[in-house]
């Protein structure tokens, strides 16, 4: 029997209060941008005039002046760019680009310097035009550094961008209620060990099926963790919870967060894994990678926004940076406790369960995401194999693995009861 005091001044030091994972929606306001159709039409180069026409209304206009080499540069509001003449006179050539969605650029490469005299729009709104007077390179670079000039069509015939924002809502409904707590198994001692089993997938979600008998994984998880449950209450040494004890369908974050909600002390999610090559056998254990981690860490601390106490460690008191390191902390600590059960498990059951040649393996399953929760995937064998699938669905098969895994489980808490003295 463990020491119930002890194990359970360690886990005031050592372990978490419930974090709230509150989901945030946000409704975005929309400023419809104008959405103009004129296209410029054509361009027309006189000896020195030209003049740039609209298949429809634009918003403006504007001349700036580029020295080295001389050039006109012509920005059109609300206009899309079309063909490019030949240049003529004083304009050697004629360029076009799109300067952004609603902006046309075209760029006038000057013969000799001129500048731009006399820019009007029609009364229609529909072309601008204007002249070109020639003048000395030193006029035109002085004439260069000046502001642009801004030209707008007549106001009857000017496109405008709509003024009005339009907001956008969707109705989401009242939020759903937590997953209410499954009841907790065992002796009734709040300071023994609290193990959560979590049989995977349920419901609607069967998980994969056996092509040699048409057995579910979903069937085999429940099975299972109802056996792992019953050899561990029969220890008498911890107290046992179910995420799942009947056909039920749980989203993943559903199933971490009932362990955390309870503050259980481990917690084990049951799977049966699947392959192409049937031949494919034996259990693994999977434990979260170093680089989910980190980014996990990082996501949790920013939407969590620090208001969370983690490991008994209020990260609201504390500045990003601090909450992110305790995070990033107590998360690495949680996973060196769950790799080391891992192995442990791996060695403990392995009389009893056959296991892959690399058994212990990382990943970055959401359920075993849980920053303060030591949380490992146990694949118990492999569904699509015919031995593997026989040996899970028996009743003999899952005594095996149950009794694997309560050896695992006493061990290991007898290890941190011991390193915590």
């Amino acid at each position: 029997m463990f020491p119930n005091n002890r194990w359970t001044n360690r886990r005031a030091r050592r372990h978490r209060r419930t974090m709230l994972l509150l989901p945030l929606f946000l409704s975005s306001l929309l400023a419809t941008p104008a959405v103009l159709a004129g296209n410029i039409g054509a361009i027309e180069i006189g000896e020195r005039e030209v003049t740039v026409r609209f298949d429809d209304l634009v918003a403006g206009a504007s001349t700036l002046l580029l020295a080295g080499p001389d050039r006109i540069a012509l920005d059109i509001s609300g206009a899309q760019t079309g063909r490019s003449p030949q240049g003529a006179g004083i304009v050697r050539s004629v360029r076009q680009g799109q300067r952004d969605a609603g902006t046309a650029r075209v760029v006038l490469d000057l013969d000799r310097p001129a500048l731009v005299s006399d820019a009007r729009f029609a009364a229609d709104g529909r072309s601008l035009s204007f002249k070109l007077a020639p003048v000395s390179a030193d006029e035109f670079q002085r004439a260069a550094r000046a502001p642009r000039l801004e030209l707008q069509p007549p106001a009857q015939f000017r496109a405008k961008p709509p003024e009005k924002k339009y907001s956008v809502s969707v109705p989401i409904g009242k939020p759903r209620p937590a997953v209410p707590l499954p009841a907790i198994h065992g002796p009734d001692n709040a300071r023994l060990p609290l193990v959560v089993i979590d049989a995977g997938h349920g419901g609607h979600d069967p998980g994969a099926i056996s092509p040699h008998s048409g057995r579910r994984e979903k069937d085999i998880t429940l099975a299972l963790a109802r056996a792992i449950r019953d050899e561990l209450v029969a220890s008498g040494r911890v107290r046992v919870a179910l995420t799942r004890s009947d056909d039920r369908y749980l989203v993943l974050e559903e199933r971490f967060g009932i362990a955390r909600r309870l503050k259980a002390d481990l917690f084990i999610s049951v799977h049966a894994d699947a392959a192409e090559n049937h031949e494919a056998r034996g259990a693994s254990i999977y434990t979260l990678s170093e680089v989910a981690s980190d980014r996990e860490a990082a996501r949790l601390a920013a939407r969590e926004n620090k208001a969370n106490i983690i490991n008994g460690v209020d990260l609201g008191a504390h500045s990003s940076d601090v909450s992110s390191i305790l995070l990033d902390l107590t998360q690495r600590e949680t996973m060196n406790v769950a790799s080391d059960f891992a192995r442990l498990l791996q060695r403990e059951a392995s009389g009893e369960v056959r296991f892959r040649t690399s058994a212990h393996r990382f990943a970055s399953f959401v359920v075993l995401k849980a920053p303060d929760t030591p949380s490992v995937l146990f694949e118990t064998g492999f569904i699509s194999n015919k031995d593997d699938s026989e040996f899970l669905a028996s009743a003999d098969g899952q005594k095996k693995v149950a009794r694997g895994v309560r050896q695992a489980v006493q061990i290991h808490f007898a290890r941190q009861i011991a390193s915590a003295n």
